[in-house]
Parts: C-alpha cells; structure tokens; sequence
C-alpha cells in the first residue's frame, strides 16, 4: 500500500491497531477510545516511522486522534 502523507500514514497505523474505525454506513472515522490500541499505535509510531518522518512521528497520530471523534456526525445520536 502507497501511502502519500504522514496523516494517511498515521491514519493506516490506527486502523491496523484498531484504534479508530470508519463509520459502515457514512465512511467517517471514528476513535474507538481504546487505550490499548492507542497504545500500540504509538508504539508502532516510535518503533517504525516512515520515511522522512521526524523523530517524532507519534505527533502525527496524536493529531489524528485529536483531530476526529468517537461519533459520526451525519448518525443520528444514539438513545440512552
């Protein structure tokens, strides 16, 4: 797999850790707010950043998580 920018390769690193996943019906990401998959990912941020990536690739992860939610926003909210 290609991966184009240090977000699309933050974003693949989350998905492979499960840490986020997309919404099935709207596509959106959404952070699952798992604290071991988070924790793997940053492992995996710190053990093998891509190419060109500043020694601290786990900004860009961090960014990412910080950047999306753990709800889609076109979902209706679900009832409690």
């Amino acid at each position: 797999m290609l991966i184009r920018t240090f977000r699309g390769w933050a974003i693949s690193v989350l998905q492979e850790t499960g840490a986020i996943r997309e919404c099935e019906k709207h596509g959106w990401i959404q952070d699952r707010a798992d604290p071991h998959a988070r924790e793997r990912a940053f492992g995996i941020a710190r053990r093998e950043p891509p190419d060109g990536a500043s020694p601290e690739a786990t900004a860009e992860v961090r960014e990412v998580l910080e950047s999306i939610g753990d709800a889609c926003p076109e979902c209706p909210p679900e009832a409690d």
